[in-house]
């Protein structure tokens, strides 16, 4: 992706020239503009592709439909009808969800506080009120910069006063997760406020709406992340401390888990959260206390087809796997087999083959005894021809389909591997490692 930037304008005055003075079809001359921008290493993913109108007979430049439908919209708020406003949102929000350069555009043209006058016409009327928090969500994604304090304390305020309503629920929850996607300043402002436990009340709440359980966890993990390139220092840490201390969030995340055992999507937001809060050896010790460790062996174990639940579960493992007394559950409860089988089963997805690699240098203590030397003749942990030992390492070494990728998390697995001794090398090094 390039890193030079161009205004719409200027790509559509291209788009022109290639028709008026090259004779181009518009398919082609957009093919041409896109092509030309492109090689001069412009960044057009926030460029809308498409033949503008042309001009009337005026002179009066024609806008692209996005535009033409949010001015339709803005007559609609300003005028307060609201005979109208449901579908002007309704089809705003369409255009919005097609692609992030119809969203761009719209915000560099006055979208968001369009949006937001028609979130305060629609407060007294449910229905309106959430195809308003629907556009605004469509139109945060990827724009987190349009909101601003009114913006987040409307958003918390409804999420508040409705939080018995699952559909207001997943509405506001999905704006506040767009809005802090990459975002430092919103997510601290949010967490300032209180967003918190309305994440985690939303799951115990509607712990029977996948959509809302799905959302709220996803919410929260954002919550942890260190995305903003903007910032140099996060709170991501102490979002995912407050998280665990503060609001249960460990044993939330695990009992919902509970409830949706045969939803793939669902459970693997639920482990790819319960990941990034094992940020403490006492957290990844409550986790297993809390028998969450058992639940995502079992997990593996029952979604072993399904290659997203697969690289959640084993990447929340991996992330547990951080406390030394946890290495040593996670080999009692039987994974350790389960992993290998993950990896062999899904030889072609390399995340899965890296996550796996991971979570057993992770548990090498399997492969040592008490003292740090490896086990007696009568185990086979650290057998190198047993499934759970070295051969698993040759196994993701030779079917990596991206060398480089999962390779490297298979090197502790033989701990002589790294030795400058020949005589003390593992097999690893026969590999060219």
């Amino acid at each position: 992706m390039g890193s030079k930037q161009i205004a719409q304008e200027t790509f559509d005055d291209a788009v022109q020239e290639n028709i008026t003075e090259f004779e181009m079809d518009p398919e082609e001359a957009v093919r041409e503009a896109v092509q030309q921008f492109e090689s001069q290493g412009v960044d057009l993913s926030n460029i809308v592709k498409a033949v503008r109108p042309p001009a009337s007979e005026n002179g009066q430049r024609q806008k692209h439909q996005i535009l033409l439908t949010l001015d339709s919209l803005s007559r609609a708020v300003a005028e307060a009808d609201m005979a109208e406003l449901p579908e002007h949102l309704s089809t705003f929000s369409a255009q919005c969800k097609e692609q992030l350069a119809f969203r761009y555009l719209a915000g560099q043209n006055g979208a968001y506080p369009v949006v937001f006058s028609a979130l305060q016409l629609a407060a007294g009327d449910r229905d309106l009120l959430l195809q308003a928090f629907s556009t605004l969500s469509a139109l945060l994604d990827g724009q987190p910069d349009l909101l601003d304090a009114a913006g987040q304390e409307l958003v918390l305020r409804s999420l508040r006063e409705r939080r018995e309503d699952a559909e207001m629920a997943l509405a506001g929850i999905r704006c506040v997760r767009h809005a802090c996607l990459k975002h430092e300043r919103n997510r601290q402002d949010f967490v300032k406020a209180g967003i918190l436990p309305v994440l985690t009340g939303a799951i115990v709440r509607h712990g029977d709406s996948a959509d809302v359980v799905k959302a709220a966890a996803s919410a929260l993990r954002v919550m942890t992340f260190d995305d903003d390139i903007r910032v140099p220092f996060g709170h991501a840490h102490d979002h995912a401390k407050m998280i665990v201390l503060e609001n249960d969030g460990l044993r939330v995340l695990i009992e919902a888990a509970k409830a949706f055992r045969d939803n793939s999507g669902v459970l693997s937001e639920l482990c790819a959260t319960l990941s990034r809060l094992s940020v403490r050896n006492e957290f990844c010790q409550e986790i297993v206390d809390l028998g969450g460790l058992n639940f995502m062996v079992t997990l593996l174990a029952d979604c072993m087809e399904h290659p997203d639940v697969v690289r959640q579960v084993l990447g929340a493992i991996r992330a547990v796997a951080g406390n030394d007394d946890v290495k040593d559950a996670i080999v009692d409860a039987g994974a350790t087999d389960l992993i290998v089988l993950a990896i062999s089963h899904h030889l072609g997805n390399p995340q899965i083959c890296e996550q796996g690699c991971a979570v057993r240098c992770r548990s090498v203590r399997e492969l040592r005894g008490d003292h740090g030397g490896r086990r007696g003749p009568g185990s086979s942990a650290g057998h190198e021809g047993s499934p759970t030992g070295g051969g698993c390492a040759e196994t993701g070494v030779h079917a990596d389909p991206e060398p480089g990728v999962a390779q490297p998390g298979f090197l502790p697995a033989h701990p002589g591997d790294g030795s400058r001794e020949p005589d003390q090398r593992g097999p690893g090094s026969s590999q060219g490692l």
